[in-house]
């Protein structure tokens, strides 16, 4: 089996022939990155969005595309950070958003829209008996915890290390804490390996953990697979101990089938978590479930003399206007599943084709995922670890998730928008049901030439 084998000597980010020739292709956007040097922290807006020497500034977008003020064009597969499967511009949502900005954008109050995006999540959404709008992912995560120890009184919660659920105070560090987060919320907030044996003993030890949650295709949208029997394991085991089983669904929600990894596993959690896709590209969010817990936002008491919910939950922008009317369409096209399913498939011809690309130059790295996404694993121990050995549990997740250091991920990333191409992180990339064979043949050719440039700077 092909291995890897890095040279002794790696080309520098400061001296990066890839870095140079992208920095001149990206003029315009060096000026503004230098500007916002000056206004925002790293001068990005986004964790994710951080990129050396500049992230590309980005001037419109339509479809599967996006052009930045330098007028490069690039197939896009950071997708909105998952939110949108239908690409950019997608024309019902174009038309919903237009009509609604123009009766008005925030009543304060009820409206029929609120209702119907709600009733759409409950036809396609198993675990939604009851639903309720937030406005982002992170606020879903944290109301969904605040629910499971409500409901169970008991203060503990557990988490997957890798998993992403948002960046509130209860999820958004390692196991142990971090700067800023007080050591009390960290105590109980606690960090497992995705392990069953080791949950189980975890679970077995203690009887305050109100809820497990984590992400049901892996941590992150599957980098770290898991699949349908972990899962139903973690049902079982979930339900034996009381605990409440949360999907954090705001990323496969939508994605891997019209009612997430829930409905395609056939596991039914107590509570999920949505956002990105739900609201089609706008700020929208919710926290689905059972309904003897979600009502715990109810009035209690009598009509004549009603007493504020046991969890009162605000939120100026819950079930905006203009967020549930491109939920409404966004989630209207994509019930019959046609179009998740599109997208399933160009993911599998992008990931067999840089496969292809690689196994060509007799390389040890991995293209790999499920469904609308794919991973490029940077085999750097050189070990021929393969695709099967991933989804097999041989390969940590350590490796596959934190494994690519940042200067290389700097040089992928800056060689595919050299080429066209905008990929995320991971490295890898979010795929739409917009996105066509010239757009899969366009990435693939860009790949070839990334190995390429990376082989001359000494990292293949």
């Amino acid at each position: 089996m092909a291995t890897t084998h890095v040279p002794a000597t790696r080309t520098p980010l400061s001296e990066s022939p890839i870095l140079k020739a992208y920095a001149e292709k990206t003029r315009g956007s060096a000026r503004l990155a230098a500007r916002a040097q000056t206004v925002f922290p790293d001068g990005v807006t986004h964790f994710a969005r951080f990129l050396q020497p500049h992230a590309i500034y980005v001037a419109h977008a339509s479809g599967p595309r996006k052009w930045d003020v330098d007028g490069n064009e690039y197939v896009d597969y950071v997708g909105g950070h998952g939110a949108l499967i239908l690409g950019h511009s997608y024309p019902s949502v174009v038309n919903a958003v237009t009509e609604q900005i123009g009766r008005g954008t925030h009543y304060g109050a009820s409206h029929a829209l609120e209702v119907q995006w709600g009733e759409l999540i409950q036809e396609m959404v198993p675990s939604a008996e009851r639903v309720r709008f937030l406005s982002s992912g992170t606020e879903a995560t944290h109301m969904a915890l605040r629910l499971a120890r409500a409901y169970t009184g008991k203060p503990a919660v557990v988490r997957f290390s890798g998993h992403f659920h948002g960046w509130h105070d209860h999820v958004a560090f390692p196991s142990g804490g971090a700067a800023g987060i007080l050591t009390g919320i960290a105590e109980q907030s606690l960090v497992c390996a995705p392990d069953l044996e080791k949950l189980a003993q975890l679970l077995a030890s203690r009887d305050d953990i109100a809820a497990v949650i984590l992400e049901p295709t892996g941590a992150t949208f599957g980098q770290a697979p898991l699949n349908g029997d972990f899962l139903r394991h973690l049902r079982e085991m979930t339900a034996k101990h009381n605990a409440i089983l949360i999907f954090d669904e705001v990323v496969t929600g939508f994605r891997v089938a019209p009612g997430g990894a829930q409905q395609h596993y056939g596991v039914k959690p107590d509570m999920t978590t949505l956002a990105k896709i739900l609201a089609g590209g706008y700020p929208g969010a919710a926290v689905a479930g059972r309904a003897d817990i979600l009502e715990l936002l109810n009035f209690r008491g009598d009509q004549d003399k009603p007493q504020p919910p046991a969890v009162p939950h605000q939120g100026t922008f819950n079930a905006s206007p203009v967020s549930a009317a491109a939920g409404v369409a966004t989630l209207n096209a994509l019930r019959d599943g046609a179009i998740i399913d599109r997208a399933n498939r160009t993911a599998a011809a992008i990931r067999d084709g840089m496969n292809a690309a690689l196994q060509r130059r007799g390389l040890g790295w991995r293209v790999y995922g499920e469904f609308s996404g794919f991973h490029l694993f940077v085999n750097r121990e050189g070990d021929g670890a393969g695709v099967e050995d991933i989804y097999a549990g041989r390969v940590s997740a350590a490796r596959l998730k934190g494994g690519t250091p940042m200067e290389l991920i700097h040089k992928i990333r800056c060689g595919f928008l050299l080429h066209g191409v905008d990929v995320t992180g991971f490295p890898g990339g979010l795929v739409s049901g917009v996105h066509t064979g010239a757009d899969v043949d366009r990435t693939l050719a860009a790949f070839e030439r990334v190995l390429g440039m990376l082989g001359e700077e000494g990292e293949l």
